[in-house]
């Protein structure tokens, strides 16, 4: 069954040097190796940069068969890292193939079918880009469930009611949002996590998957509250970890169906996307695991 995952694949510039990222191409490295038939859907440059970024997505048994070649400039992302080993970000943005979309290139999915859609990043704030990939996911979500993950990048845009209604058209669009604490901390300061989770699921979300770091994760559905803690892990870095959670989401999502993610179910998955993300802690940079690391999860386990 066909994953579409679509957004940035850029150049992380870490302290030891560059290496391809990207939260999209992160989620879709970890879907590969998860054993998945993931097409990822981005424009890549032809320069020094993009040909590394194709070479290490096809390495990883990612399908770029419905990505754009582009003549322009790989987007770069100067990564920090703190003592914690967590990541910040500053971007070179402006006139890159990493946020080229147009009507003109973008699949169709009525001629490709795809079974889902998972989107998210900085590609659904940056315009023009961001509009007109949110009017093709519109008819994308006629026959494909939306998986979306914000990972809010302040930095880019730290206008906050802006991003909080990019954010929010976003939302409405999607079957499965997942968010991290930060990102929700920051986008409502004045509102919990549970507040925010739960507001999504009655305005017609199924599930909301809330990422905690150390602390775990939570999932939200109409049928109520699952949290999971976190694995301990010696930590290399966090690059990655959370693009490996959503992951994990989309695999469930083909395996057991969205509307059987709830309960028992639900905490099985949540579990194994922890256990994942620990291991894609363990590595630098963004290293998820492959399949044959994970515990197997069977429907009502």
């Amino acid at each position: 069954m066909s994953i579409w995952v679509c957004g940035e694949v850029l150049i992380d510039i870490l302290p030891s040097g560059p290496v391809v990222g990207g939260g999209p191409a992160n989620t879709a490295k970890a879907l590969a190796r998860l054993g998945h038939d993931v097409h990822f859907i981005d424009g890549i440059s032809g320069d020094a940069y993009g040909q590394s970024a194709r070479a290490e997505l096809l390495n990883d048994g990612v399908n770029l068969d419905l990505a754009l070649a582009s003549d322009k400039p790989t987007c770069t992302a100067t990564v920090t890292l703190d003592a914690a080993g967590g990541a910040s970000y500053e971007f070179l943005i402006d006139g890159t193939a990493t946020f080229d979309f147009a009507a003109s290139w973008l699949p169709d999915p009525y001629r490709y079918q795809p079974q889902v859609l998972h989107i998210g990043t900085l590609v659904t704030v940056i315009e023009p880009g961001a509009s007109a990939l949110y009017d093709w996911a519109m008819s994308v979500a006629e026959l494909a469930p939306i998986v979306f993950d914000p990972n809010i990048r302040p930095s880019v845009l730290p206008d906050r009611d802006l991003y909080e209604a990019a954010v929010e058209k976003w939302v409405a669009l999607s079957a499965v949002i997942k968010v991290s604490d930060d990102d929700l901390a920051w986008l409502f300061p004045t509102a919990t996590v549970d507040e925010v989770a739960q507001r999504w699921i009655n305005d017609g979300a199924f599930l909301v998957v809330v990422t905690r770091g150390a602390n775990g994760l939570v999932g939200y559905t109409a049928d109520g509250r699952v949290e999971v803690p976190g694995v301990k892990v010696d930590v290399a870095d966090t690059v990655g970890a959370g693009d490996t959670v959503g992951a994990i989401v989309v695999e469930s999502m083909l395996a057991h169906g969205l509307i059987e993610l709830r309960g028992d179910l639900l905490r099985s998955v949540l579990a194994r996307a922890a256990a994942a993300a620990a291991i894609t802690c363990s590595r630098k940079g963004a290293q998820p695991p492959y399949k044959h690391e994970l515990p197997i999860i069977e429907a009502g386990k």
